[in-house]
């Protein structure tokens, strides 16, 4: 693949959209704040990684077109549409028949034991489950790639690992954030207790609302 990278011009346009973009709620910040409310400094990290590691597969995809399929096809929309819904209710249900992961056991290490592997693979699977992202980067990158310039694949790649780049300084700003709430929420029992409906509930809700999601251009039948 012939390497061309985008123009300076290009990429200071784009590097305040990925901004904004990234600072707006969703799925992604939603798991890294409850984890390191509910759970500590090292669920929240994990978390933060795993998240963006789900964001390099969704870069892949845009530069081997499956991202376009995704958007064209009504099918592979509805596949991973459905999948990531599933997905965010199972976590909404799980945290609501949860006994334990308040912020008191959180905030005092009670969850240390939990393999990093598996924090990091829950934060890829919400991430790559999330059409919606994948939809982002098919209807925003090329519109900050130039065909003249040269090989739009490489193009598309190097804005691709830009947004991973700044994602993942955010999230982890999120994950550092989220342990410094945590510490101050423990000492509130009625939030340690009402913590996990909150998150639960949550996770119902953006289930809920994924499984309606509409790509641009597409209107609900």
């Amino acid at each position: 693949m012939e390497l061309t990278l985008p123009s300076t011009a290009a990429l200071m346009l784009f590097l305040p959209t990925v901004l904004a973009v990234v600072a707006v709620p969703g799925p992604n910040m939603l798991l890294i704040l409850s984890r390191g409310i509910g759970q500590g400094r090292r669920a929240a990290f994990a978390s933060a990684v795993g998240v963006e590691l789900g964001t390099l597969v969704h870069v892949v995809g845009t530069v081997v077109g499956v991202s376009a399929l995704v958007a064209t096809s009504t099918l592979a929309f509805n596949v991973v549409k459905y999948a990531g819904a599933a997905y965010l209710v199972y976590l909404g249900v799980r945290t609501l028949l949860s006994t334990s992961g308040t912020v008191s056991e959180g905030a005092s290490g009670a969850d240390d034991h939990r393999p990093i592997g598996a924090l990091m693979r829950q934060g890829v699977l919400v991430n790559v489950l999330n059409p919606k992202v994948a939809l982002f980067f098919l209807s925003l990158l090329p519109q900050y790639v130039d065909p003249d310039r040269g090989s739009v694949a490489s193009q598309t790649l190097t804005l691709g690992l830009v947004f991973f780049g700044i994602a993942l300084a955010m999230d982890l700003l999120y994950a550092m954030a989220s342990v410094g709430v945590g510490a101050w929420l423990a000492r509130n029992v009625r939030f340690a207790r009402a913590q996990k409906y909150v998150t639960g509930i949550t996770y119902l809700l953006l289930g809920v609302f994924a499984a309606f999601a509409q790509p641009s251009g597409r209107q609900a039948d």
